[in-house]
């Protein structure tokens, strides 16, 4: 069930960023560089919170490291597919 979830994050946070980047660049294309650098540290504070909290709630460490090794995984996909469809 938690997998859903996570998919469900990545693929919101890859909507907001193409979704976001034509906004962007349709209005004001000089500030491309902006909007990518406050989408890479609001999405770096998302993934790092959602595996903190899982960490902490985590019933045993194991299983913590395991998720935060497949959300890091899925959060360089992520950062590979998003700036591969608007680059």
């Amino acid at each position: 069930m938690i997998w859903f979830f996570v998919v469900l994050f990545f693929t919101l946070l890859g909507v907001a960023y193409v979704k976001g980047y034509d906004l962007v660049k349709s209005r004001s294309p000089e500030h491309l560089v902006h909007f990518y650098l406050i989408m890479a540290t609001i999405r770096m504070l998302l993934v790092v919170t959602v595996v903190g909290l899982y960490v902490f709630f985590a019933p045993n460490r194991e299983d913590a490291i395991h998720f935060a090794a497949i959300i890091l995984i899925m959060y360089a996909i992520t950062m590979v597919i998003t700036l591969t469809l608007r680059h």
